[in-house]
């Protein structure tokens, strides 16, 4: 770990990363790609350590509150996020400015802040995003050996569900020869249905690989799945896009089940749903009767 310290954390499109670097191990993680440009080792955790004053500063200067994003790159809720409590400490200029939080995570220290991001939702909105990738706990600690189970990571979703949070899960990476299976999907959708979502974000069944990422991957197919990677080569070469053979089946039988259950699972429409910021709430109009 180390520190750096930034002249700004949002991004155009009102996006941040509070660390950059991970240690969850996630053996098909896009973020370790060279086209990042990481000048660190990626265990590393690189520590913005004055991230609350700066977004509480970019924040005051907006004309006006939206939905502001974490997750995408590097997890806001690593093992130091217990000892450092910088996401926390976001959270609580996300929540005194008023505005909205989309925040997305592989791990259950998320209910760490479970009052902040019911608070957060009742002030404005709040939506939580959980990634699953399989349904087999087992092959969980594999694929994403250093965070919560995927159980742990259902068991949250219905502990933010019960606390009146929204949910969204990212049902991706869904990965060649491995976990593109029906059984799998099913599963994943089961908890899906089970701890309420409100939508499913689905990229295709498959997977994407870069330089940096390819490399990694590779190294744990050979620890994990003897002549895996061979199958991947002859399959994809060096292609950035790794689509599964089983992905037109597997999509229809995602929107089938999401239709089934009300779940938004479209790209476009789910996405829209959490950019959307809710109109101001209208105090409510006092009478004499």
């Amino acid at each position: 770990m180390h520190y750096k310290t930034y002249k700004s954390i949002l991004s155009a499109s009102n996006g941040m990363n509070i660390y950059r670097g991970c240690t969850h191990g996630c053996i098909y993680c896009d973020s370790r790609s060279l086209c990042y440009q990481f000048d660190h080792v990626f265990e590393d955790i690189e520590v913005k350590q004055n991230a609350p004053e700066i977004l509480d500063d970019e924040l005051r200067r907006r004309r006006k509150p939206c939905m502001i994003s974490t997750g995408s790159m590097c997890d806001p809720y690593l093992p130091l996020e217990e000892e450092l409590q910088v996401t926390r400490r976001c959270l609580e200029v996300i929540l005194r400015r008023g505005f909205g939080l989309a925040i997305l995570t592989k791990s259950a220290r998320i209910l760490r802040d479970i009052d902040l991001l019911a608070a957060i939702n009742a002030k404005t909105k709040c939506v939580a995003e959980m990634t699953l990738t399989t349904y087999d706990d087992g092959l969980c600690k594999i694929l994403e050996p250093n965070v919560s189970t995927t159980s742990e990571r259902f068991d949250a979703l219905c502990r933010l569900r019960d606390a009146g949070v929204p949910t969204v899960v990212w049902l991706s990476p869904l990965l060649p020869f491995i976990t593109d299976t029906r059984e799998n999907l099913l599963g994943l959708l089961d908890y899906c249905v089970r701890a309420g979502v409100r939508g499913v974000v689905h990229f295709g069944v498959g997977m994407t690989l870069r330089d940096g990422d390819r490399e990694y991957f590779y190294a744990a197919l050979d620890r994990h799945f003897p002549g895996m990677k061979r199958r991947y080569i002859e399959k994809f070469g060096n292609a950035y896009e790794c689509r599964s053979d089983n992905d037109a089946e597997l999509t229809a039988l995602l929107r089938s089940e999401c239709a089934k259950h009300g779940i938004l699972c479209g790209e476009r429409e789910v996405f829209a749903y959490m950019r959307d910021f809710p109109e101001p709430r209208a105090p409510e109009q006092l009478t004499l009767f």
